[in-house]
């Protein structure tokens, strides 16, 4: 049995469906808070629970796949208390649990929030980390933890650094991305704004081949890995495929730019080469998918 925190969010329904595609037994453990029930798989036992509940069992469970967490950076400027309590507590309760029923896995999503601004691209995992927001050092203060129980206890990690990742199921009223609230703004005929030059970077990967590297994790051992497309993408870039998309004639507005953001990102992606996995859906075709649910989840 395969326990996966989160499993009712955006990236954790695609995993836990990847999961159950595979023939895996899947636990979700999710508070709803937002992930969405409709996200479920049928074919998945559902916890209703939080990642900071002390009262978990993991009976059963052979390996859990770590994605509950806290994940707006601007909420992690604003709340730097609950981002800590969620994202450094909660996975350290996580571990806690698994060592008191001695499972033996764990795979964590963490971000490429770790590296702050690079000092050279693309950023390989070796790269200094010097995050710039509470969400970036609370998901590296987080990857210490696993790695020290791992020295302390045996078990054993793979730990995920994902560049953006978008598609399917992202929220665009929630805590969403740029791709997703570009569509929506688009599709509701309104103008998006883009805060700064437009010229900041992003490795943009999408959500199933961060799913498929996910499963894939469960069966490296002791490894940390980017997950991202090794492709740098300008925010006026992508402005310009989803408006081409849609057909949308209009220029974007600008801001200024919002703190604790990084200007340039694009991470290595040699390391996860080298394990068999690689990027199969390119930007447009990931964007074209994106739209067409996006439709179907606004009814426009």
């Amino acid at each position: 049995m395969i326990l996966v925190t989160g499993g009712a969010g955006f990236i954790g329904s695609h995993v836990v469906d990847l999961l159950v595609e595979n023939h895996y037994n899947v636990t979700v453990l999710d508070n709803l808070t937002t992930g969405s029930i409709e996200n479920l798989n049928k074919k998945a036992r559902f916890i209703k629970g939080d990642v900071r509940d002390e009262n978990l069992d993991f009976r059963d469970i052979e390996g859990v796949i770590h994605l509950g967490a806290q994940v707006n950076v601007r909420t992690s400027l604003e709340r730097p208390l609950y981002d800590c309590d969620v994202n450094v507590l909660g996975t350290l309760n996580i571990l806690e649990t698994m060592r008191r029923y001695d499972v033996e896995k764990i795979v964590f999503a963490s971000s490429v929030a770790v590296y702050g601004d690079p000092q050279y691209l693309p950023v390989d995992e070796e790269h200094p980390k010097k995050p710039l927001s509470p969400y970036g050092l609370s998901k590296y203060c987080s990857e210490r933890y696993i790695e020290l129980y791992r020295d302390l206890y045996g078990i054993d990690y793979t730990i995920l650094r994902y560049s953006n990742v978008y598609g399917e199921r992202q929220d665009p009223r929630g805590e969403a991305g740029v791709v997703s609230i570009f569509i929506e703004s688009m599709l509701r005929g309104k103008t998006p704004t883009i805060y700064g030059d437009g010229y900041q970077t992003r490795d943009f990967v999408y959500v199933g081949d961060v799913a498929r590297g996910t499963l894939m994790a469960l069966n490296w051992k002791n490894k940390v890995v980017n997950i991202g497309t090794g492709r740098e993408t300008t925010i006026n870039h992508l402005y310009s495929v989803i408006a081409d998309i849609l057909n949308f004639k209009e220029r974007p507005l600008y801001a200024d730019p919002r703190e604790g953001e990084i200007y340039r990102m694009v991470v290595s992606i040699d390391r996860a080469l080298d394990l068999q996995w690689r990027p199969t859906v390119d930007l447009r075709e990931g964007i074209r998918r994106t739209v067409d649910w996006m439709k179907r989840y606004l009814k426009i």
